[in-house]
C-alpha cells in the first residue's frame, strides 16, 4: 500500500473538501434541473466518506465537482482551503493530477500499455523521470498483489485485477484525496469485498477516501455516510446508523 500517513484531527483543521451552498443547475427543454441544490458539507483529511444515493440524486454531480471535472453554477467549492471556482483549465488539470486519485467503475486503463506503464502514466505529467516513475509503479503494483504481472496488458487480467491496477494508478501521485466512483460496480461480490478491503486499508494508513455509490451495503463500509436525494443532503452521519435504517430513503422500507 501507499506509505502511511498520520491522520489529522478533523475538528481542528481546515476541511480538505468543502461545499458552501453549492448548486449545479442544468437547463433541459426550458426546464431547470437542480442536480445539486444548496449543498453544504465538509470532509476532513483522513476521513473515509461514502456519498450515496439513487440515480438522479446528485451523487455523480458531486463527484464531478469534487474531482474538478465540473464547476458549480452557484456557491463555492474549496479544496484544501482554495476556491476551485476561480481556477482556469490549466490550474484545474494540475489539481486533478497532483491532489486527486481517481478509481473508476470501468477501470479506464489504456489497453496497449502494460501494467507498469498504466500506473506510471500520471507521474509522467509531473515531470518525473522514466526510471523513477516505473520504480514507483512497480512498488504500487506489488502492494496490491500484482507484482508477478507487471508486463501484462489489461485484457490479460480479471476485472478484480484490473481494478487493483486502477487503485495503484490512483495512488501513484500520493494524492490528497482518493475518489472512488462505483469501484465495485462491475465486480462480483467476492472481488468487491477485496477491493473494499483495500480502500479500508488505505484509510487506516491515513488516506482520505471518498466513495461514490448507489448501494447502501457498500456505503456502510465507510466510517461516515452522506446520503443525497433530489440534489439535497438528507443524511450525514456515522455509517453505523445504517443498521437502524437511517440510510434508507423514504420508500425503501
Amino acid at each position: 500500500m501507499a506509505p502511511e500517513k498520520t491522520p489529522l484531527v478533523a475538528d481542528e483543521k481546515t476541511p480538505l473538501i468543502e461545499f458552501k451552498n453549492l448548486c449545479k443547475h442544468y437547463y433541459l427543454g426550458g426546464e431547470v434541473i437542480k442536480a445539486a441544490d444548496d449543498i453544504s458539507m465538509k470532509i476532513y483529511e483522513g476521513e473515509f466518506v461514502a456519498i450515496v444515493g439513487k440515480s438522479g440524486s446528485g451523487k455523480s454531480t458531486c463527484m464531478n465537482i469534487i474531482g474538478c471535472l465540473d464547476v458549480p453554477s452557484e456557491g463555492e467549492y474549496l479544496l484544501g482551503g482554495k476556491s476551485v471556482g476561480v481556477m482556469d483549465k490549466n490550474e484545474l488539470a494540475e489539481i486533478r493530477n497532483e491532489m486527486l486519485g481517481f478509481i473508476f467503475q470501468q477501470y479506464n486503463l489504456l489497453p496497449k500499455l502494460n501494467l507498469v506503464d498504466n500506473v506510471a502514466l500520471p507521474l509522467m505529467y509531473s515531470g518525473m523521470n522514466k526510471t523513477d516513475r516505473r520504480d514507483i509503479a512497480k512498488m504500487l503494483l506489488e502492494s496490491v498483489g500484482l507484482g508477478d504481472k507487471l508486463q501484462n496488458l489489461p485484457n490479460q487480467l480479471s476485472g478484480g485485477q484490473q481494478q487493483r491496477v486502477s487503485i495503484a494508478r490512483a495512488l501513484a501521485g500520493s494524492p490528497s484525496v482518493i475518489l472512488a466512483d462505483e469501484p465495485t460496480g462491475a465486480l462480483d461480490s467476492r472481488t468487491s469485498r477485496e477491493v473494499l478491503e483495500i480502500l479500508r486499508t488505505l484509510h487506516k494508513n491515513g488516506n482520505t477516501v471518498v466513495l461514490i455509490t448507489h448501494d447502501n451495503s457498500i456505503a456502510a463500509t465507510a466510517e461516515r455516510v452522506i446520503r443525497l436525494a433530489d440534489g439535497n443532503i438528507v443524511f450525514d452521519g456515522p455509517s453505523s446508523d445504517a443498521a437502524s435504517g437511517a440510510l434508507r430513503e423514504e420508500g425503501d422500507l
